[in-house]
């Protein structure tokens, strides 16, 4: 399990781009037949993945890092299939999940396996979890189910449509939120105008892209001190309270987004004006 420590803004107006991505980019979350894991102090979130080819994988806790017997003892998880057609099984119970499927699983499920249907096109399971403490149902969402809103527009380069996962009158969870956006062609823009919400933090995984090529220039930082992250296919980005998190792509992509912290009202954000960064 990688640790990620929670870094105070002043600090990071001092980072150069090597530190900046050691700190807050990961550039590796799917290995074959293995589960990978990223746990970062920043509310807590850990982001992962799973890539079940010849055998399944199963979600285990790391003993020393997390101190529990199993991964859901003390957490909540999202989880969307971003490959191959594949299933999750939680305590027995099998869930088909077609690729941008996404199921969510609560507090107390032991036994949780990844499995491909297919080890030639095999299922890749994006993972997001936070601490939880009340047990909500285990629910598979799938994309046609999930809550769509239309927003942006062709003239500002960044039309798209955002799904909602898991979110307050849905898919009700304890803090985690969680969605994917996709752009429509020939917008290029993701969160811009931008914005802050300092009472949560947020992960990006951007995938779709293609890999030779595919590249995002992910904003973060303070709006006054923007800096920029270089992403490739499948990477995310951890975004602390503090920093802004938008992107702009050389190619086509589709990015997910997970929240966790005090507050789950997707519109509960501070708007940064355009004239205002810097």
């Amino acid at each position: 399990m990688d640790i990620r420590y929670a870094s105070h803004p002043r600090e990071v107006k001092q980072f150069d781009t090597a530190r900046l991505r050691e700190e807050f980019l990961i550039e590796r979350l799917f290995e074959t037949d293995r589960l990978t894991l990223v746990y970062s102090h920043t509310d807590r979130f850990v982001v992962g993945g799973a890539l079940p080819v010849r055998e399944p994988v199963r979600l285990e806790a790391d003993k020393q890092e997390m101190g529990s017997d199993f991964f859901l003892e003390r957490r909540e998880i999202g989880i969307i299939n971003v490959g191959g057609k594949g299933t999750v099984t939680v305590d027995g119970a099998a869930y088909d999940m077609e690729t941008k499927d996404g199921l969510y699983i609560g507090l107390g499920a032991k036994d949780v396996q990844f499995a491909s249907a297919d080890p030639a096109a095999p299922a890749r399971f994006y993972l997001n979890s936070t601490p939880a403490h009340k047990t909500y149902p285990t629910v598979k969402i799938a994309i046609g189910d999930a809550s769509p809103r239309h927003l942006g527009s062709l003239e500002q380069s960044n039309e798209r449509t955002i799904y909602r996962y898991i979110l307050p009158g849905g898919v009700e969870s304890c803090q985690l939120v969680m969605g994917m956006t996709l752009l429509k062609p020939g917008s290029m823009w993701n969160t811009m105008p931008c914005h802050t919400h300092n009472r949560r933090s947020e992960v990006y995984f951007y995938f779709d892209m293609p890999e030779a090529e595919g590249t995002v220039f992910h904003f973060m930082g303070e709006p006054q001190e923007t800096r920029h992250l270089v992403v490739r296919n499948e990477q995310a980005v951890i975004s602390p309270s503090w920093s802004i998190h938008s992107g702009v792509g050389a190619n086509s992509y589709t990015f997910i987004w997970g929240m966790g912290g005090e507050n789950q009202i997707f519109d509960d954000m501070d708007a940064v004006a355009m004239k205002d960064l810097k």
